[in-house]
């Protein structure tokens, strides 16, 4: 192998890419297209805005999709309550310790669910903003 030859070849990442679409679609049947661009867009390294009405297996598909991918799943419902560190961390003093040790919050994974995001002040929605 020359160093001008791929690690992995484009048929390797489409092999890839259809056996996690055929295992997450054994839990989320019938949404195959919204499946292939949810995929893309975690191949690029993007973020995803899935909206659509309640029920309809958006925290199900989220879930599968980190487990298909052996990825860490996360999930934070906002509230209006929600503060930016609830959403990040933050650094607390530890009398054990005698000095401050980071904490951290739920977007330190690998795939985020963020539930209803409209509903956070903006300074919390900015932290996830900033995050991403």
């Amino acid at each position: 192998m020359t160093a001008s030859e791929p690690l992995v070849g484009v048929d390797d990442v489409a092999g890839l890419a259809a056996r996690i679409l055929d295992e997450v679609e054994r839990a989320v049947y019938g949404k195959r297209e919204p499946l292939e661009l949810i995929v893309i867009a975690l191949l690029a390294d993007g973020h995803i805005l899935i909206e659509d009405f309640p029920g309809l297996a958006k925290t199900l598909t989220a879930r599968s999709m980190a487990e298909a991918t052996s990825m860490q799943f996360g999930r934070i419902q906002f509230t209006p309550d929600l503060m930016p560190s609830d959403v990040t961390g933050s650094s607390i003093y530890s009398q054990r310790l005698g000095d401050f040790e980071f904490r951290h919050g739920p977007i330190f994974t690998n795939l985020l669910l963020a539930d209803e995001i409209n509903r956070a002040p903006p300074k919390t929605q900015a932290a996830l903003l900033e995050a991403m």
